[in-house]
């Protein structure tokens, strides 16, 4: 079994690489400029490098004059952790190498390059209804996963070729709301895909699926607070960090992160994901929809990234944390 599970990391891995490094899915990418203003974990005390369990490694402020930069809502991060890509909301996928300062802080992105995804027949997608990409993950052939909402489904994009493929989706997500689709996608370290609907702010809970070799099983995953899945990522040792989100008008924007043991992932379970971080003003957050994992020694790198929402009060905030639990 420990032989098994080796080999079905090292195979992810690889999978992983392969992902972020062959760029198939993005139709007629360009170059463009990005700017990188550096950012402190809390605008108030400068000094402060610390949140709950997580250790600020940096972080910065993307912005471009490219008017299809932004509403980034998936996050992947190479293995080595040189590499981004991240889609958005109105079917863009960038691509760009990861700047890090000589004692190894994040300080910015370079030689990024913004493409569209593409629809079934190579053409950029188009309208709103169908290029709302909300989430992202790596498979284990080097295909990059991508679920939509709106016209909710999920497409298989593999190296090399430029139309994706249909993959089918949990049978509950036809009856979901338009915007309340899978939100959190993440391959699991067996090589099962985990998927989390944002589900309705008036509820304690949103339907989850976990895939298998012929369909998917269905979850209950529990909320609380008022607050909704908008990302996952997969730690190196199995279980999942989970990425929330809390906004109201009155109140702004508030993230939080819990963590959801692997052997809890099992059809008909409930998950009940303990809280790990709750991150508030003054700390330097916005509306986090990304969240990515990479191993490093014996600790995990996170890295977070906001969709801005073509919105001139919101920013897209790229962060990165080390979390040793």
């Amino acid at each position: 079994m420990r032989v098994l599970k080796a080999c079905m990391q090292k195979l992810l891995k690889t999978a992983l690489a392969l992902a972020l490094t062959v760029a198939a899915s993005s139709v007629a990418a360009e170059p463009i400029d990005v700017t990188s203003d550096p950012i402190p974990l809390n605008r108030e005390n400068t000094d402060a490098d610390k949140v709950g369990p997580f250790k600020y490694l940096g972080g910065v402020n993307l912005t471009s004059t490219d008017r299809r930069f932004g509403g980034f809502s998936g996050l992947g991060i190479s293995a080595d952790g040189r590499r981004i890509v991240s889609v958005s909301d109105q079917g863009a996928f960038l691509s760009a190498d990861i700047k890090y300062a000589p004692d190894g802080k994040l300080i910015g992105i370079e030689n990024a390059d913004l493409g569209g995804l593409s629809d079934l027949d190579g053409t950029p997608l188009a309208g709103k209804r169908f290029s709302d990409a909300e989430s992202m993950s790596p498979g284990v052939e080097g295909e990059i996963i991508i679920s939509f909402e709106r016209a909710h489904r999920i497409w298989r994009y593999d190296p090399g070729v430029t139309p994706p493929r249909v993959l089918r989706p949990p049978a509950e997500l036809e009856g979901l709301r338009s915007n309340a689709g899978i939100e959190a996608l993440t391959l699991l370290n067996d090589g099962r895909l985990l998927a989390i609907s944002e589900g309705d702010t008036y509820e304690d809970q949103a339907i989850a699926w976990v895939s298998r070799p012929d369909g998917w099983d269905v979850m209950t995953y529990r909320t609380h607070d008022g607050f909704r899945p908008t990302g996952a990522a997969t730690l190196p040792g199995g279980d999942v960090l989970v990425l929330e989100r809390y906004f109201t008008v009155r109140e702004g924007v508030r993230i939080r992160i819990r963590r959801l043991p692997a052997g809890m992932v099992e059809a008909g379970a409930t998950l009940d994901a303990r809280l790990l971080v709750d991150l508030a003003p003054p700390l330097s957050i916005d509306n986090f929809e990304g969240i990515e994992v990479r191993a490093d020694g014996d600790r995990a790198i996170i890295y977070l990234i906001s969709d801005d929402n073509f919105n001139m009060l919101q920013r897209t905030l790229f962060l990165m944390f080390a979390y040793e639990g």
